[in-house]
Formats: C-alpha cells, sequence, structure tokens
C-alpha cells in the first residue's frame, strides 16, 4: 500500500465507513509506517471541521411520512436481517431515528462493508478521496476557503428560502407555449425576488437569458441567468421589484443586453398583478 492509499483509507477510518478488510489494511498499514499518522490527524481534523459547520435543523413533518413509506415498502421476510425475533418492525438505523426524532442508544456493531451505487458509480474510495480533497483545503489554506463555504447553499436559494418564510410572502406561475413553466416569488418585507424555472430551453451558445422588470412598460434589467440541463434555474432578481411589475426573460448576448434594453422578445412573462 502506498501513502495515497492510506490517506483515503485515513478519511474512511475517521468516518466509520471502512469494510472489515479495509480496517485491517489500515491498522497494518499503519503499525507499518508510523510516521504515515499525520494522515489519521488530518482526517480527523476534516471530518470534525465538517459536522461542525452543518447546524443541526428540525426535520419536516414530511420526513416522517416518507420514512414510513419507504419502511412499508421493505419485503417482509421473517428471514430478514432487518427484523428480529418475534418483532415484525424493521430495525431503524441512527438516521431514521434522527429522522423521527428520537434520541437512539448507539449500538454496538461490526463495522460492515460499504458498497458503490450503481446510480451514481461512487463507490467509498471516490468519497474517501472527496473528503481528503477538503482537508487539503483545510491544511494547505487556499485562500480564505472554510468548509462552511464549500458547503454554503447558493445565494437564489438562501434568497428563496428567505422569502417563502416572510409573512408576506407572494408568487406568480405562469406556464409558455413551449412548455417552461416559471414562478415568481418576493416578499416587499424582504425586499428580494427570486424566478424559478422549470424545462427551460437552454440558450444557444454565446447566449444568456435576461431577467427584466417591466414597469409601465418601461423594462428594467434585473441580472441575467443560465438554467441547467433539466432546464431548471432559481435566479435572484437584482433590484427593487414594484408592485404590479410584470417579470419578463429575453435571450441575450452572454454578459446581458448591451445597451441596457431588451434585444429580442420575452419567451417569458410573469404577471405579478
Amino acid at each position: 500500500m502506498n501513502e495515497r492509499d492510506f490517506a483515503d483509507l485515513a478519511v474512511g477510518h475517521a468516518l466509520h465507513a471502512l469494510s472489515e478488510a479495509d480496517e485491517r489494511a489500515y491498522q497494518e498499514a499503519l503499525a507499518g509506517n508510523p510516521h504515515w499518522d499525520h494522515h489519521v490527524r488530518d482526517a480527523s481534523d476534516i471530518v470534525a471541521a465538517i459536522s461542525a459547520s452543518v447546524e443541526p435543523v428540525e426535520p419536516p413533518p414530511s420526513v416522517r411520512a416518507s420514512l414510513f413509506a419507504r419502511i412499508s415498502e421493505l419485503p417482509q421476510d421473517s428471514a430478514s436481517p432487518a427484523m428480529s425475533g418475534d418483532d415484525l418492525s424493521p430495525r431503524l438505523d441512527d438516521e431514521d431515528f434522527a429522522a423521527l426524532g428520537a434520541a437512539p442508544v448507539e449500538p454496538e456493531r461490526e463495522t460492515v462493508a460499504v458498497g458503490p451505487s450503481a446510480a451514481s458509480g461512487w463507490g467509498p474510495r471516490r468519497w474517501f478521496t472527496l473528503a481528503a480533497s477538503f482537508a487539503a483545503v483545510l491544511v494547505l489554506g487556499f485562500g480564505a476557503v472554510t468548509v462552511s463555504q464549500i458547503f454554503a447553499p447558493p445565494a437564489a436559494v438562501v434568497a428563496l428560502q428567505q422569502i417563502e418564510d416572510a409573512p408576506d410572502a407572494q408568487s406568480a406561475t405562469a406556464t409558455m407555449a413551449d412548455g417552461t413553466v416559471a414562478t415568481a416569488h418576493w416578499s416587499p418585507s424582504t425586499g428580494q425576488s427570486v424566478l424559478v424555472t422549470d424545462g427551460m430551453p437552454a440558450p444557444e451558445q454565446g447566449k444568456t437569458y435576461e431577467l427584466w422588470f417591466v414597469r409601465d412598460q418601461t423594462p428594467i434589467a434585473a441580472g441575467t441567468f443560465k438554467p441547467d440541463a433539466d432546464g431548471k434555474a432559481t435566479a435572484v432578481l437584482q433590484g427593487e421589484m414594484h408592485s404590479g411589475d410584470v417579470i419578463a426573460v429575453t435571450i441575450e448576448p452572454d454578459g446581458g443586453s448591451p445597451d441596457g434594453t431588451p434585444s429580442t422578445a420575452p419567451v417569458v412573462t410573469v404577471a405579478t398583478a
């Protein structure tokens, strides 16, 4: 085993996610190469930093419903390891208990192997390497990057959440002829407005979508955005929205309209009054 493989295993060990075979290999490598112990410390530090950067939140009620829906779909085989004796209810793991709001006692159990996901193609080693890269960011101190910044949600998502949490939150939805569904969200108390799209075609190469507040038939530029591969986007409108504004979207050159006025007819319009 080389040092790089050991560093990957050290992260897996810190996450308590190694298979029995990998755990043995890790312990043997550490015993034979005690000077590699700095990887162990680095891995522990990164796992602790990631944990500290995530604030605990109260799970929504839908989590409980989703959990029991998942349980009801499990095979009801009495020989299944998910059952115990005459207890016909599936055993819940720690995450399930957390979703239910319970505080389980940590059971003593053997470390089990974590297999790769057929959907994603990412096995444990790939995830360990990803976590190790976060450790490198912390250890090497690249710029002013922190773990909390790495995991920070996009500004548009934060703005949308703030709008939805506001007591005066409002929204309006429009469906375009091409199937694009656009929903405008706004809140006067927060002073923010966000457009959420679904099914929006990708613009041509060198083009982008530009947002506009249309106020008394006068368009006011409000930023640009591009949807993802599924046509989804969450974009903050820059500037102050006024009551009765129409939110419009045009196709413009990358960077937005050169003269600050729309160069094409709107492909999306959402009336807010």
